[in-house]
């Protein structure tokens, strides 16, 4: 049976389908989550959206960047 379908990632053994999202989360688990512990789900949003937006977007140097932040990078494009 055909249902004229397209798979949304490359296939089985392709190691770059995730990468970004991947490389994400490691640095999520480094630099935030195994240094501290929310015993409360309220409190875990609240550190991953200080993570995120107080840290990792405007303060973290990425490498793929060039060295400077997303919020840096952003503000450099056209």
């Amino acid at each position: 049976m055909e249902y004229k379908m397209t798979p949304s990632l490359s296939g089985k053994g392709n190691c770059y389908d995730n990468t970004v999202v991947e490389t994400f989360f490691k640095s999520l688990k480094a630099e935030m989550l195994w240094r501290q512990s929310c015993p409360i789900r309220r409190q875990a949003t609240a550190t991953l959206f200080l993570y995120i937006n107080g840290f990792y977007n405007p303060r973290r140097r990425h490498s793929y960047l060039g060295n400077i932040s997303p919020l840096a990078f952003e503000a450099k494009a056209p």
